[in-house]
């Protein structure tokens, strides 16, 4: 029998496995994330056969959150995390403790300690970055009003889960004073503003200049290796010299790149490991299942994921509502955060093991991950066919008539030319903008703004699709593009769209979903410079 290591079967085993729970649940059409918990649970120590490691499951996964965060940070800019604070700070921390405070008195109904109950409220408080974030990129809401709440949200949340992760072993020292919280509490805080400083003052600086260098030497081999050192580098770097998240480190690693022109390619150059090791976090959370909990304590069980679910969800819904925003936004924020993951699973192993939190709190906490997990989906698509009946009825409304103006989706370096030249021609322009500021920036352009996510038929509705002469979508994202293309051709089926892409599968994806014309910027450039290189192209022109 040919040799083995574990890494090697470990890996093997959770994505060829994982690949075909995830076929099978494709096929079914249920998310595909469900084949993914299975296949955990197939190749999981609580199952006969094969017994993949746990342990070295559990660190890939760490991979995939480290690779996730940094993508997430490429497209999310220090102007988007500062725009979100007034309700992503104090709603993180009043949902943290409303979701603490009923794990703390559910805790208390079964007998435990009060140590137990916040230990074990606290795990319940917190959501996972790999489910958040893949539910808000497969509908194309990363980058709209919403996914900056639920990222702003969710960076407050992993921030205070660090803060936690100080604390609960100076609670549970027996000599701890009041002194020494204090002191523990303004190290950690020293800490973090430190790295946050180090990467604003210094990583600003080093990071874009190091890929910088790397782009120009022609290898892209190099370059992605690059990138790949400088994400996971820094969030180890991180977590080492100042005990911060790995997933923190590595969100401000990209968050510094994003701000760079380099951002797209690095996008690119990171997606197949950053899917790939996303897969293999699935599989490690489906390991640590034990389905003999659903048996052993239904009613505990049921509880637990009612916080987790319902009790969380609410708390945020009226929290956003509380601030002013759709209830469009709310309920999409509320579902996002509607499950729990990894940093719940580092406190309840953290809990045990300093004998405060019981063993059946452990296994409810895992179990209430896994089931949360698999109703999130099924929550987003609530949500989703909300949104969708809310069209529909905005379609049965007469629009604003505005004979023959041009409606361009985006307003970022692209779109201002395009603005900027259909305004030069007389031409009337209607814009559609999800970022807040950068809305006000084509206002006080004297441009007229919709705002909103124009995947939404609503918001299409609103800046007069139907009486439109040609949509131009000029965002970055061939496949948030392609879900505007496939909107706008349902409500108006013979509307000119000219779209924009990045590669030959963007094209042939937007071509098919009904974009009459695609714009690829390296196509344009290649038949630029054929034109030019042509005999007699150039001449009389100067140098």
């Amino acid at each position: 029998m040919p040799h083995h290591t574990p890494l090697i079967g470990t890996i093997v085993a959770g994505l060829v496995i994982a690949f075909a729970m995830g076929a099978l649940a494709h096929r079914l059409k249920l998310p595909p994330i469900l084949g993914y918990l299975l296949a955990g649970v197939i190749v999981g120590p609580f199952t006969p056969g094969f017994v993949a490691d746990g342990n070295l499951a559990a660190e890939l996964a760490e991979i995939g959150v480290i690779l996730l965060m940094f993508g997430v940070g490429l497209h999310f800019s220090l102007k988007d995390l500062l725009s979100v604070r007034r309700i992503a700070v104090p709603g993180a921390i009043v949902q943290i403790g409303v979701a603490t405070l009923m794990g703390l008195g559910l805790a208390l109904a079964m007998g435990w300690t009060v140590g137990a109950g916040l230990v074990f409220g606290l795990s319940l408080s917190v959501a996972s970055t790999v489910v958040l974030l893949r539910a808000l990129q497969s509908r194309g809401l990363v980058e709209t009003e919403k996914g900056r709440i639920a990222v702003g949200w969710l960076i407050v949340e992993d921030l205070a889960m660090v803060l936690a992760l100080v604390l609960i072993p100076a609670f549970a020292s027996a000599g701890g004073t009041g002194w020494d919280l204090a002191g523990a509490v303004g190290a950690i805080l020293l800490k973090v503003v430190g790295f946050i400083a180090l990467m604003l003052i210094v990583g600003r600086r080093a990071i874009p200049w190091l890929l910088h260098w790397v782009a120009h030497s022609g290898s892209r081999e190099l370059f992605r290796l690059a990138v790949l050192a400088v994400a996971l580098g820094v969030a180890f770097g991180a977590a080492l010299a100042f005990q911060v998240s790995f997933a923190l480190g590595a969100f401000f690693a990209g968050m510094i790149l994003g701000e760079t022109q380099l951002s797209r390619r690095a996008t690119e150059e990171t997606l197949p490991l950053r899917d790939a090791f996303a897969v293999l976090f699935f599989v490690s959370v489906g390991m640590l299942f034990d389905p003999k909990v659903i048996v052993a304590q239904p009613g505990p069980l049921l509880a637990t994921v009612a916080i987790i679910v319902f009790g969380k969800s609410v708390a945020a819904y009226l929290i956003v509502r509380l601030f002013r925003h759709p209830t469009d936004t709310a309920l999409a924020v509320s579902a996002s955060l509607a499950q729990i993951g990894e940093f719940s699973f580092i406190l309840a192993s953290l809990g045990t093991g300093l004998n405060i939190l019981p063993a059946e709190g452990r296994d409810l906490i895992l179990a209430g991950a896994i089931l949360s997990i698999l109703i999130n989906p099924f929550l987003f698509g609530f949500v989703a066919k909300r949104s969708a009946a809310k069209a529909d009825a905005a379609a049965a409304k007469p629009a604003e008539k505005r004979p023959g103006h041009v409606l361009l989706v985006g307003y970022g370096r692209v779109g201002r030319r395009i603005a900027a030249g259909l305004k030069a021609k007389g031409r009337d322009c209607v814009i559609i903008e999800d970022q807040g500021d950068i809305a006000e920036e084509a206002e006080a352009d004297g441009l007229e703004v919709v705002r909103g996510n124009a995947a939404e038929g609503a918001v299409l509705l609103e800046a007069g699709i139907d009486r439109a002469a040609k949509l131009l979508v000029a965002i970055p994202g061939g496949y948030e593009a392609g879900a505007i293309t496939e909107k706008a051709r349902s409500l108006v089926p013979g509307l000119p769209i000219v779209a924009r892409a990045h590669s030959d599968e963007e094209v042939a994806h937007l071509e098919r979903l009904g974009a009459r014309h695609v714009v690829m910027a390296e196509r344009v450039a290649a038949e630029k410079m054929l034109e030019l290189a042509a005999p007699g192209a150039g001449k009389g022109r100067k140098p």
